[in-house]
């Protein structure tokens, strides 16, 4: 199911035994968890009812101890395991365990399992065990896709933006959802009772990054200009730029750029039409498919999922969309 099913269900106050929050984007499952917790929990017993287990500390005893442990001065437990695939010995004992657990707990009404990770194969026994009740967390990369989840976003905060407001956040912020939660949060400031805001008010609400310097950067990568993109790069970072924000507006020019190389087109002034099509004419075969996939391997990179440094990813990153 998606994020808006689970939460369609919760609001109908339909609860299921147990839940799989499975996919890339820590927000949209950290929103779902969020959510499932706030539907059973009472506040003010909380702390007696919810067990937090890391898959790298947890085996097979402590996860079934924790489903089987009543709920105190309450109807529901909740139990919620992250991380249950790694690489240390006990990884597949655990997940041998998960089927058990789950099984137990559809069996009850008392307690809630939730388990939590960036990936999970559906063809795994311990992911099917979840059946329907699992959530899928990926993020959306389509620029459609991204300017739905701003509306929608924008619905949840109070803010009225118009379509040319929410692709100007899609262009400028790119497929990181945290960061465009942000810049929606930084509107509602601006925005009077009752007010649309349009393309305009969201252009001096966003981020300096997203400015001419962005533009420089992704015509310096664009023309093939290495050493000018690197020192782009380092000015922007310099000045403050956050690395997710750069690497956002970069897969948002690369994306351009595929989207006209196979034929299809891109709304825009006629000047920037043309310099777009130049750009793209430079890249052969399917090098623009790779590109993406390099700036996707930098997004895992940004979100904690590899050893090095951010800023030298990025730099690695740029030299390789310009060769």
């Amino acid at each position: 199911m998606s994020p808006d099913e689970l939460a369609r269900e919760l609001d109908g106050a339909t609860v299921r035994p147990a839940y799989l929050l499975a996919g890339d984007e820590p927000l949209l499952r950290d929103d779902a968890l969020r959510a499932i917790r706030e539907s059973l929990l009472d506040p003010a017993a909380s702390d007696f009812n919810l067990d937090l287990l890391e898959g790298e500390g947890t085996g097979p005893g402590p996860l079934l101890d924790a489903v089987r442990t009543l709920p105190v001065m309450a109807e529901r437990r909740l139990v919620v395991l992250r991380e249950p695939v790694h690489r240390r010995a006990g990884s597949k004992a655990l997940l041998e365990a998960l089927v058990d657990a789950v099984a137990e707990v559809s069996a009850r009404d008392d307690v809630v399992l939730v388990v939590t990770t960036s990936k999970a194969d559906r063809r795994q026994k311990w992911v099917k065990a979840f059946g329907e009740a699992a959530v899928e967390c990926d993020a959306p990369r389509r620029d459609r896709e991204l300017q739905a989840f701003v509306r929608a976003e924008a619905v949840r905060q109070g803010v009225d933006l118009d379509g040319a407001a929410a692709q100007l956040l899609v262009e400028r912020v790119g497929p990181n959802l945290l960061l465009l939660r942000q810049e929606i949060s930084k509107a509602a400031l601006l925005a009077e009772p009752g007010e649309t805001l349009g393309r305009a008010q969201l252009a001096a609400s966003t981020s300096d990054v997203a400015e001419e310097p962005i533009w420089d950067l992704t015509d310096a990568i664009g023309e093939g200009r290495a050493g000018d993109a690197l020192k782009v790069l380092r000015r922007l970072l310099d000045q403050g730029a956050a690395p997710p924000m750069v690497l956002g507006s970069l897969a948002s020019h690369m994306r351009k750029l595929a989207r006209m190389r196979h034929g299809g087109r891109v709304p825009g002034p006629p000047f920037v039409v043309r310099k777009l099509e130049q750009q793209a004419g430079r890249y052969r075969g399917g090098r623009l498919l790779g590109c993406l996939a390099a700036i996707a391997e930098v997004d895992e990179i940004l979100k904690g999922r590899g050893a090095l440094p951010a800023e030298l990813a990025l730099e690695r990153l740029v030299m390789g969309l310009a060769a």
